[in-house]
């Protein structure tokens, strides 16, 4: 079974994303394998791209950083490959579809799957677009996280019928970052996604407190935290680490008094 899976079998699941190579790559091998021991359940690894159209700057900034580190697709791949002799945490990338295409769409998918990633979130490609990743991904056993937005309407039903390892439901339009309310009605949506499916859901976009992640999790399985991270990784470069443990765990423990108040 995809280890995707086992991030939802107890509980609310914590998913934190971290760009791979910001601050640097020894760092952010250190910040996996802490962050499971704080309680994440899935990681997300970001694959530093150029031109990332659904990050706000945040995000942004901690690509060009990675970049200029001269961090390179076969670099993280080998972070990971040493990841997986200290970790089984469920992992998946997220990254873009010319990062994908540039390394060769089979070449990438295999050698992620070689080396011990759970899936691929590809948020420029619509679900429309998806079927030239969807056969190479399922051939090699890697879960093409599909995600959903409140524009997405009619198209919830038919994006969960055929999503895979858990559905990535945007919490807010436009970029990701921090806000300091989301009005979005989430219930609804996860209800639309539950009508069709029984696939885990996880909310992610603009979630950066844990009132935000407790009142989230109270509608889906999952919650997603990204910008809000990178900016600690930011804000205390090399020695981030502790700061990030300490996050994470408050963010866990929201999260599962969200599970136990249902």
């Amino acid at each position: 079974m995809n280890r995707i899976h086992r991030a939802f079998e107890h509980g609310k699941a914590f998913i934190p994303f971290i760009t791979c190579g910001d601050p640097s790559l020894e760092i952010t091998e250190q910040l996996v394998c802490e962050m499971e021991k704080a309680g994440a359940d899935l990681i997300e690894l970001g694959i530093p791209f150029s031109d990332p159209t659904a990050e706000g700057p945040v995000i942004q900034e901690a690509n060009l950083r990675a970049l200029t580190g001269g961090v390179t697709t076969d670099k993280i791949f080998e972070m990971v490959r040493r990841l997986r002799r200290k970790t089984d945490i469920p992992l998946v990338f997220m990254t873009y579809a010319n990062v994908v295409f540039s390394y060769g769409t089979e070449r990438f998918v295999q050698t992620a799957a070689e080396i011990g990633m759970d899936g691929l979130i590809l948020p420029d490609v619509p679900f429309e677009e998806k079927e030239e990743f969807d056969d190479i991904c399922a051939r090699h056993g890697m879960s093409l996280i599909s995600l959903i937005a409140p524009t997405s309407h009619q198209r919830i039903a038919r994006i969960a019928e055929k999503a895979e390892g858990f559905i990535y439901c945007v919490s807010s339009l436009g970029v990701t970052g921090v806000r300091s309310e989301i009005t979005t009605d989430i219930g609804a949506m996860v209800r639309l996604v539950k009508e069709n499916s029984d696939i885990p859901c996880a909310i992610g976009f603009g979630i950066s407190t844990p009132d935000q992640a407790r009142a989230m999790a109270r509608h889906a399985d999952g919650v997603i935290v990204g910008s809000a991270i990178v900016k600690i990784c930011k804000e205390y470069g090399e020695n981030c680490v502790p700061h990030v443990v300490e996050y994470v765990r408050s963010m866990k423990e929201a999260a599962v008094s969200a599970s136990e108040s249902v």
